[in-house]
């Protein structure tokens, strides 16, 4: 039995999604999820936009070449899906940054153009076995929103450090106050020189004393590719959760020639920076669901409204309501359906709808609704209320 806390179990209260045998780790979403899901893809759309990234749409299937070169079929190999593509070795993406390196590599930037950031919510896929799933936190087909950042290494740190700036207030709007950072060094399995991961690590704890960020090391716990800052928030239950990253990669613009030209028109090596809010947008929306339960914020909420005509005598008036509520730009539902005045109400508390509107006789005699919101009662007239719900509705600022 799965606890009333866990992610699996409320995910099954609100009929967000399911699972099945035949699609070990991947995620069937229902129509109430999949709000969820466009919900936390425009939240990192905004807070990529503001930031001045430029979103990009990558190929799910690369050839070998493109694998070798990154080190991923060396280094990950046993975590890709690798298909014949006509008889040539292929693999499935696990990771957007070497189509990313393609885009870049397709023209000759100018340091003017730099730094160049390019972003995408992809589809990855990472063969994991069967033992190691567990439910949204875990999966082996999920949507990385993945960013990457080619800039003069001269400009890298600044890179670093208007990351670390930007992620706290991000993280806040959905509710996550607490942040911590830990710095996550050279593995033992690596590609790339001594020098290289020197400079790398050099340059990532350059700017947390610089921001004076305390923080944790985590020796060997880097990429393959380069070290990272990993962010781990906390939840209601104290819990702490790695999220973010951002790394520093001189290895992979090594690798695939990444280069630019400069002022004196000579051709140099670019950095680039690996950079993720969510790190997986199914395991985020597990985290939120654990944070809060099934009480979403009312902006999170896959419905917001639920309107309840007393008698089908007044579904005419409740139908209307919900018209206007949707028009509104909110995520209303009628429920006129042949069941007990308390039935109706009960089951939109079981599914915790924030806000519930019973309309009788009086209600459509005034062009009027009476709400419940949180412990609040309201009565008031059909534009006020629906103003109301939209201030209490509206979604945070994600930059």
């Amino acid at each position: 039995m799965l606890e009333e806390s866990d992610h699996r179990k409320i995910a099954q209260r609100l009929d967000l999604l399911h699972m099945q045998e035949e699609a070990p780790g991947m995620v069937f979403w229902h129509p109430r999820g999949l709000v969820l899901y466009r919900l936390l893809e425009q939240a990192a759309r905004a807070h990529c936009e503001a930031q001045g990234y430029l979103e990009v749409k990558t190929p799910q299937i690369l050839r070998k070449p493109v694998w070798q070169a990154s080190g991923h079929w060396q280094h990950f190999g046993a975590g890709m899906f690798r298909v014949d593509d006509q008889s040539v070795e292929a693999a499935v993406k696990p990771v957007s940054c070497p189509g990313h390196i393609q885009i870049v590599n397709s023209r000759l930037p100018s340091y003017r153009e730099l730094p160049i950031r390019l972003s995408e919510l992809g589809v990855v896929h990472r063969d994991e076995p069967s033992g190691t799933l567990h439910g949204l936190l875990r999966l082996r087909q999920f949507t990385q929103d993945d960013g990457h950042v080619f800039c003069s290494e001269e400009q890298a740190e600044a890179e670093v450090e208007r990351f670390c700036r930007a992620l706290p207030r991000f993280y806040a709007a959905f509710g996550f106050e607490h942040m911590s950072v830990a710095l996550s060094t050279r593995p033992k399995e690596r590609a790339g020189s001594d020098a290289q991961w020197d400079r790398s690590e050099a340059a990532l704890a350059a700017v947390l004393k610089r921001l004076e960020i305390p923080h944790a090391v985590q020796p060997g716990e880097g990429a393959f590719y380069g070290p990272k800052l990993e962010l781990l928030l906390r939840d209601r239950a104290g819990r702490e959760w790695q999220c973010g990253t951002i790394q520093f990669d001189l290895v992979m613009p090594e690798r695939f020639d990444v280069r630019y030209v400069d002022a004196s028109g000579e051709k140099r090596r670019a950095v680039m920076l690996h950079r993720a809010l969510y790190g997986s947008l199914e395991r985020f929306l597990g985290m939120l669901l654990e944070h809060y339960g099934p009480a979403l914020p009312p902006w999170l909420a896959p419905e917001q409204l639920v309107v309840i005509p007393v008698a089908q005598a007044h579904a005419a008036w409740a139908r209307e309501v919900g018209e206007v509520a949707r028009g509104s730009g909110l995520r209303a539902r009628v429920d006129a359906r042949d069941e007990s005045l308390a039935r109706r109400i009960a089951e939109a508390h079981h599914a915790a709808t924030p806000f519930v509107a019973v309309v009788g006789a009086r209600e459509m005699a005034a062009r009027s609704i009476a709400m419940r919101c949180g412990s609040e009662q309201h009565v008031l007239p059909l534009a006020e209320g629906i103003a109301l719900l939209q201030r209490r509705s509206a979604a945070p600022q994600f930059h």
